[in-house]
C-alpha cells in the first residue's frame, strides 16, 4: 500500500513538473510572438531574406518564437526536473546539481552567444562570398535560420564542459586521472564538431576549435582542484 501511495505521489509530482513547465513555456511563447517584429531585425541582422510562401512565415515566427521560448524556460524547467529527482540523490549529489545546473545555463548562454556573435557571422558570410564568386545566392529564411541554429545551439552545449566536468568529478562519477587518459579522445571529439559547423578552411576551424579545447583545460584544472579539496576532507574526517 505505501509502495502503491509512493508512486501515486511520484506520477502527481511528475505531471506539476510537466504542467508547470508547459505553463512557463508557453507564456514566454505568447511573450516572444508579440515582440517577434523587434525580434527578428535582430536576428537576421539585415539580410535580404526570401520566403517561398505564406505558410513559410508562420514557420519561421514559430520556429524563432519556439527556439527562444524553450531558451527562456530552460531554468525553471531544469529547477523542476531537479526538485522531481531530488529525493533518488545523495545530500552530496542535490547540493552539487543545484550549484552546477545554474551555472551550466549561463555557460550555455555564453556558448550561444560566442556563436551567434563571433562564429556565425565569420562563417556565414565566408560562405556567401564563396558562393557569389559562380551563383547567385538566393537564402531562404528557413535555411538562414537552421544554418543560425547549427552554428550556436552545438556551441552552447560545449560550453558546458568545464562545469559537467566538475559536475561528475563532485559526484564521484570521473577523476582527474581519467580526464587525463580521455584527453586526446575530447580533443579529437571537439575537433569533429568544429569541422562540422564551419567552413572548411583551417582558420575557421581554429576560431570554433582553440576556445573549445581551452575549455576542456579549464574543466581538467578545476576537476584537479575540487578532486584535491574532496580528498583533504576525507583524510581529516578519517
Amino acid at each position: 500500500m505505501d509502495k502503491e501511495l509512493t508512486t501515486v505521489e511520484h506520477l502527481t509530482e511528475l505531471r506539476h513538473v510537466v504542467i508547470s513547465s508547459s505553463i512557463i513555456f508557453i507564456v514566454s511563447f505568447i511573450v516572444m510572438i508579440c515582440f517577434i517584429q523587434q525580434i527578428t531585425p535582430f536576428l537576421t541582422k539585415g539580410e535580404m531574406l526570401t520566403m517561398l510562401g505564406p505558410l513559410e512565415v508562420v514557420r519561421f515566427y514559430t520556429g524563432v518564437a519556439g527556439s527562444l521560448s524553450l531558451g527562456v524556460s530552460a531554468p525553471f524547467i531544469g529547477f523542476q526536473l531537479w526538485r522531481f529527482i531530488k529525493p533518488a540523490l545523495t545530500t552530496t549529489e542535490s547540493k552539487a546539481a543545484l550549484r552546477y545546473i545554474p551555472a551550466m545555463f549561463f555557460s550555455f548562454l555564453a556558448g550561444t552567444s560566442f556563436g551567434f556573435f563571433v562564429v556565425f557571422p565569420f562563417v556565414y558570410q565566408f560562405l556567401i562570398h564563396l558562393g557569389e564568386l559562380h551563383f547567385h545566392m538566393l537564402i531562404t529564411t528557413k535555411e538562414y535560420f537552421s544554418f543560425l541554429l547549427m552554428s550556436t545551439i552545438p556551441l552552447g552545449f560545449l560550453f558546458e564542459v568545464p562545469f559537467a566536468l566538475m559536475f561528475l568529478t563532485v559526484i564521484g562519477i570521473v577523476t582527474p586521472n581519467d580526464l587525463k587518459k580521455t584527453r586526446k579522445y575530447g580533443y579529437l571529439l571537439l575537433a569533429i564538431v568544429s569541422a562540422l559547423i564551419t567552413p572548411p578552411d583551417f582558420v575557421s576551424q581554429i576560431i570554433v576549435l582553440i576556445p573549445l579545447m581551452l575549455l576542456y583545460e579549464i574543466g581538467l584544472y578545476c576537476s584537479k582542484h575540487i578532486y584535491a579539496k574532496h580528498m583533504r576532507h576525507e583524510s581529516q574526517a578519517n
